[in-house]
C-alpha cells in the first residue's frame, strides 16, 4: 500500500506554518507548534483542499457507476469501526500504478491501476480497510504531533516533493524528493509510519474479517504487491521501499487472519464490471482498447463482465451499434442490474434512440428507486429531450435522501440553470465550492442566490441559513475577515 502518510503530513506541516500566506485556502487556524493535534474538523477542511487539487488536475476518476460501487463497499467496511464519529469519502486517482491512500478527513484514494490488478473483491476490500484503519487510528494527528518540530524550510521543501510526485505521477520521485529535502528528519518520520503501517494492518483484518470478506486476502494481495517489486524485503531497506511488504508483514497478516472467526460470503457480481468499466473509463484516449478485449477472446471465453467492457471500449468509436447490441443482451440476460441498464441508457443516447433511452433508465428506477447512476443516467437524457425541469427535480429527490459527490452537486446546479430556477443553481454551485473547501468563494455564490428574485419562502429561508453558516465559518477560521458586497 502507497505510503503517503508522510505526504500527507508535510502538508499539514506546510498549512499549519504558512497559514496566513495560504490565503486563498480557507483552512482552518490550526495554532502553534504547540496545539499539534488536528480535531476532526480540521482534517476534514484540509482533505477537501487536497481533493479540491486533484479535481482541479483531472487527477479523479469521478464516474457515478465507479464512485458508487466504491462508496459502498467502503462503507460495509467503515460500518465495522466501534463509535467512529468519521464519514468517509472514496474516490478513485487516474492513476495505473497500485496504490492507495488515506487524506486528512476521512478521504481515501484508490489508484485505478490496484482496482484493475485485484484478483477479486476481497483484496479490494483489504486495501480500503487497511486505509480505513489509518484514519480511525488518527495516524495523520499522530504523525503530526511526532514531528512537530520540523522546520519551516523542511516543510515547505516537503511540499514541494509532494508536487513533484504529484505531476509526475512518481511516488518513487516523490519519496526521493522527501528524503533530501529532510534527511533524517524524514527517516524519523518513515520509521514511525511503519508503526502505523503494522497497525492499519492489524486493525483493517479485523474490518475485512467483520465485513465478511476473507481476512487472508490482505496478505494475498501483500504477496501480490512483493511479487511485482521484484525484489524481497531483506534485499531492499524497508524505509526507502514504497510498498514495504516484508515476509514479516505477511507472515503477521496471516496469523492474525487465523485467529478470527470469519463467516465469508460470496463476491458481489458488480466487482468484476467494475473492473472492466475501470479499465475502460480510466483508459488513456490513445489506448487501444478494442484490440485488448479481441486479443484476450482469442485465448478465452468472455465473460459476462468482460464482454461489458468491450462494449463500453466501442461506444466511444463508430461501433457504437454494435455496443448497443451487446448491451441489449447482456440486460435482458440481467435485467434487475441497474449497472447493465444504465449502461445500456447511455448506449441509447449516444446512437440517437433518446426516447428509448429514457423509457429504459425509467423503467430500470421503477426497480431500483433513487440508485445514484441509473438517476444521474436519467437526468441527462431528461436534459437532452426538453425535461431540464424534470432532471432538477429528480435529482433534489435523490440527494436529499443520498448524500452527492461535489461533482454531482455541480451536475444539480446545471440542472437546475437549465430549469430556469437560478436561486437553486447558485444555491448548488456554493454547496460544490463548500465541499471543495472554498468557504470565500461558496460565500459569494450563495449572495447571488439570496439576490435572485421571486424565490419561495422555504428557499429564501435556507439560502440565509446557509449564509449565515459559511459566514461564521470565515470569521472563525479568518480572523479580521469581513464579507464584500455581492456583485451580479
Amino acid at each position: 500500500m502507497r505510503r503517503t502518510l508522510i505526504f500527507c503530513l508535510a502538508l499539514v506541516l506546510v498549512v499549519s506554518a504558512t497559514g496566513a500566506a495560504a490565503g486563498t485556502t480557507d483552512l482552518p487556524y490550526l495554532g502553534s507548534s504547540a496545539n499539534s493535534t488536528l480535531t476532526l474538523s480540521d482534517e476534514a477542511q484540509i482533505g477537501r483542499m487536497v481533493m479540491r487539487d486533484l479535481r482541479d488536475q483531472n487527477q479523479l476518476l469521478d464516474d457515478p457507476e465507479i464512485i458508487d460501487y466504491l462508496q459502498n463497499l467502503g462503507n460495509q467496511l467503515a460500518a465495522q469501526a466501534p463509535e467512529s464519529a468519521q464519514r468517509f469519502n472514496f474516490f478513485v486517482v487516474r492513476d495505473n500504478s497500485i496504490n492507495a491512500f488515506a487524506l486528512p478527513g476521512g478521504f481515501i484514494g484508490v489508484n485505478q491501476g490496484l482496482i484493475t490488478a485485484t484478483a477479486n473483491e476481497a483484496q479490494l476490500a483489504s486495501v480500503l480497510a487497511h486505509e480505513i484503519a489509518h484514519v480511525t487510528q488518527r495516524h495523520i494527528a499522530r504523525s503530526m504531533q511526532a514531528q512537530v518540530r520540523q522546520s519551516l524550510a523542511s516543510a515547505a521543501a516537503l511540499l514541494a516533493a509532494i508536487i513533484v510526485g504529484a505531476a509526475t505521477g512518481s511516488a518513487d520521485a516523490t519519496q526521493a524528493g522527501i528524503a533530501i529535502a529532510t534527511g533524517a528528519a524524514a527517516q524519523q518520520g518513515i520509521n514511525f509510519t511503519r508503526a502505523n503501517e503494522y497497525e492499519a494492518d492489524r486493525i483493517g483484518i479485523s474490518f475485512l474479517a467483520a465485513a465478511g470478506f476473507d481476512a487472508n486476502s490482505m496478505s494475498d494481495f501483500f504477496e501480490m504487491l512483493g511479487r511485482r517489486n521484484g525484489l524481497s524485503g531483506s534485499q531492499v531497506p524497508e524505509f526507502l521501499k514504497t510498498h514495504p511488504v516484508t515476509a514479516n508483514r505477511i507472515a503477521e497478516s496471516r496469523s492474525r487472519a487465523a485467529q478470527l472467526k470469519q463467516n465469508v460470503r460470496n463476491e458481489a457480481p458488480t466487482y468484476a464490471f467494475i473492473r472492466e468499466r475501470v479499465r475502460v473509463i480510466g483508459a488513456a484516449i490513445d489506448s487501444d482498447l478494442q484490440h485488448y478485449y479481441t486479443t484476450l477472446a482469442k485465448t478465452r471465453v468472455l465473460s459476462s463482465a468482460q464482454r461489458y467492457g468491450a462494449a463500453l471500449a466501442k461506444l466511444n468509436t463508430v461501433n457504437r451499434d454494435e455496443a448497443t447490441q451487446e448491451l441489449r443482451i447482456l440486460s435482458a440476460a440481467q435485467p434487475t442490474s441497474p449497472m447493465l441498464q444504465a449502461a445500456l441508457g447511455q448506449a441509447l443516447l449516444a446512437t440517437g434512440k433518446v426516447l428509448e433511452a429514457r423509457q429504459t433508465l425509467q423503467a430500470a428506477l421503477e426497480l431500483a428507486p433513487r440508485n445514484v447512476p441509473l438517476t444521474l443516467r436519467y437526468a441527462e437524457v431528461l436534459l437532452q429531450s426538453d425535461g431540464a425541469i424534470e432532471a432538477h427535480a429528480v435529482l433534489l429527490d435523490l440527494f436529499n435522501n443520498v448524500p452527492p459527490t461535489p461533482e454531482q452537486i455541480r451536475y444539480t446546479a446545471l440542472a437546475a440553470s437549465n430549469a430556469g430556477d437560478m436561486g437553486d443553481s447558485y444555491y448548488y454551485l456554493g454547496e460544490y465550492h463548500l465541499t471543495n473547501g472554498d468557504l470565500k468563494q461558496a460565500f459569494k455564490v450563495l449572495e447571488l442566490a439570496l439576490a435572485e428574485p421571486n424565490l419561495s419562502v422555504v428557499q429564501q429561508a435556507r439560502f440565509e441559513a446557509r449564509i449565515k453558516e459559511v459566514r461564521d465559518a470565515l470569521v472563525e477560521n479568518r480572523r479580521g475577515w469581513h464579507p464584500e458586497p455581492a456583485q451580479k
